[in-house]
């Protein structure tokens, strides 16, 4: 429910902080006094459309900050969760509107964008008036609201799993009728392809690795005369590796008469010598390396002639004719073995439209049993709202030829104003007053199902007066005892059975120069004046400060 609203610098309003409570609460004032102002502030909170109009002359920006209480599970909550913000219990909606026309969103004081706050909102409040269609415009509301008023939520759910699962199936089997119809087309060519392709056998990284052994053999050819002489040199017959060592041999003998000249030169040799053999080592290695087989070499240039030509046929990369081997495999299986797997999928298919139907076909009985009590409960309440030759019709259209996830039921409702007239959809049908008047017929029978914690109702009682006034102020209060409801009124008989009276008004600043909206919570005394005022007009007397006391204690 809405715990507070809080209003700075819009329009006629400087800054305004109500709280509210559960039950009945009904805004009163004169023309002009700021009703509407206050409702589109409201509605700004809950992510209505912007207006730089709506920020107070002489500001450069409005805020509107409304807090709710809501209960662990509701679907509010769902909203954050999905959007990734903090959820306390208590959702505080916050929209900043600039001077300039932007305007900023928030919920629980993170940034959200307009779309995610009206989605919010729009699960917190419902705002209705005369002229407002947004609950009844819409055939899918009207068939959301008949499953709420039959309890039928939870087969709806399962109804809506049912046509995923049949979407699934169906979808299975037309990719399958599909592929089986593309290589039966291309059955032959798809044969020749997937024979050769077999017997080429392409491998991953085939062709990198072909590649650099060739280049490396390749550049062997060319090096390994060099290799050669180098090695001849460094460890063949002309190697000085003999000459070296037997010097060494030598001076070692000459070492004990003469260490300090002998043994410099005898250990720079042998350095000399372990180089000469080291190197003869890497060039032998080298030798190896360079060594190919010339018929190597022509099988892999031959391989990669192979794959690239077969490469350009097929019109994909070299590392491509694996996976494309693989696919033309597979659509040949598939033409092999479709037959067999396509009578599978076509049973999977027709069973999971069998359950479906079965389901819609059940869902949709009881909702035309639903439809019944709807129509019967919400009749018994038109007569005392003056509508008692009226007469409300919950349309049940069902359509078998055309499914959906909630069923095959197109739901509306219909109205029929007078006997003998035709009936018809109730937007097109029912007067702005008439309309009002289902509206809450409907809410009163609804009032624990398929509606918003908090509900406000604007001016619904225009051009109604005397015993149809009261049967509306019953109705509102009726619909209090269940959900949090919020009128903007101007008949008495509505503001007398209130749980909570809001004067809405405007009081002068500055000397009178500039004028800003007020309201204030009346009570005891104030609250049977202002019900006085409403019946009396501008000059209040004591006939209409009797009659506003016998209707406080008529409603009391």
């Amino acid at each position: 429910m809405l715990a507070r609203l809080s209003i700075r610098d819009i329009v006629l309003i400087e800054r305004l902080d109500i709280e509210f409570a559960q039950g009945l609460a009904v805004l009163t004032g004169e023309t002009g006094a700021g009703k509407s102002i206050l409702l589109d502030a409201f509605a700004l909170a809950l992510g209505g459309r912007g207006d730089a109009g709506l920020v107070r002359h002489g500001a450069e920006q409005g805020q509107v900050t409304a807090t709710f209480d809501v209960p662990k599970g509701h679907p509010a909550s769902d909203i954050l969760n999905d959007n990734d913000l903090d959820d306390t219990g208590e959702m505080i909606l916050r929209r900043v509107q600039l001077a300039d026309g932007r305007s900023r969103a928030f919920i629980n004081d993170q940034p959200v964008s307009v779309q995610t706050l009206k989605a919010v909102g729009a699960a917190l409040v419902e705002i209705h008036g005369q002229h407002d269609e947004r609950a009844l415009v819409d055939a899918v509301t009207h068939r959301r609201l008949l499953d709420a008023f039959a309890g039928l939520d939870k087969d709806v759910a399962a109804l809506e799993a049912l046509w995923a699962a049949r979407r699934t199936a169906q979808q299975a089997l037309d990719e399958h009728r599909a592929g089986m119809e593309r290589a039966a087309r291309e059955a032959d060519y798809l044969r020749h392809a997937s024979d050769e392709l077999k017997k080429l056998a392409p491998q991953d990284g085939e062709e990198t690795t072909l590649a650099e052994r060739r280049t490396v053999m390749m550049q062997g050819e060319k090096i390994a005369g060099d290799l050669r002489d180098a090695q001849e040199a460094v460890g063949g017959n002309n190697s000085p590796i003999a000459a070296l060592a037997a010097a060494v041999r030598r001076l070692e003998r000459r070492a004990g008469s003469s260490p300090a000249l002998v043994e410099p030169a005898v250990k720079a040799i042998d350095i000399a010598i372990n180089a000469l053999e080291e190197a003869d080592q890497h060039l032998n290695a080298a030798l190896v390396a360079a060594d190919f087989d010339p018929a190597e070499l022509e099988r892999i240039e031959e391989r990669l002639f192979a794959l690239r030509a077969a490469a350009r046929k097929y019109s994909t990369p070299v590392d491509g004719l694996a996976a494309l081997a693989a696919k033309y495999a597979a659509d040949i299986a598939l033409i092999d073995a479709g037959a067999e797997q396509l009578q599978g999928l076509e049973k999977a298919a027709a069973e999971a439209v069998k359950r479906y139907d079965a389901a819609a076909a059940k869902l949709s009985m009881a909702r035309a049993k639903s439809a019944e009590k709807l129509n019967k409960a919400v009749n018994a309440e038109l007569a005392p709202l003056k509508l008692e030759r009226a007469k409300f019709i919950t349309q049940v259209d069902s359509d078998a030829a055309a499914p959906g996830p909630q069923g095959i039921d197109r739901v509306e409702f219909w109205v029929q104003t007078n006997p003998g007239t035709r009936p018809g959809p109730m937007m097109k049908v029912a007067s702005g007053g008439e309309l009002s008047r289902f509206l809450l017929a409907l809410k009163v029978v609804l009032s624990d199902r398929g509606s918003a914690p908090t509900l406000v109702f604007d001016e619904i009682d225009t051009g109604v007066g005397g015993a149809v006034a009261d049967a509306i102020g019953a109705r509102l209060a009726r619909l209090a005892g269940k959900v949090q409801v919020m009128a903007v009124t101007h008949a008495p008989q509505v503001a007398a059975r209130a749980d909570q009276h809001l004067l809405i008004s405007k009081t002068a600043l500055d000397k009178g120069k500039r004028v800003a909206t007020r309201v204030d919570a009346l009570a005891d005394e104030h609250r049977r004046e202002e019900i006085a005022r409403m019946l009396a007009g501008a000059e209040i007397t004591k006939e209409a400060r009797a009659a506003a006391e016998r209707l406080l204690k008529a409603a009391g």
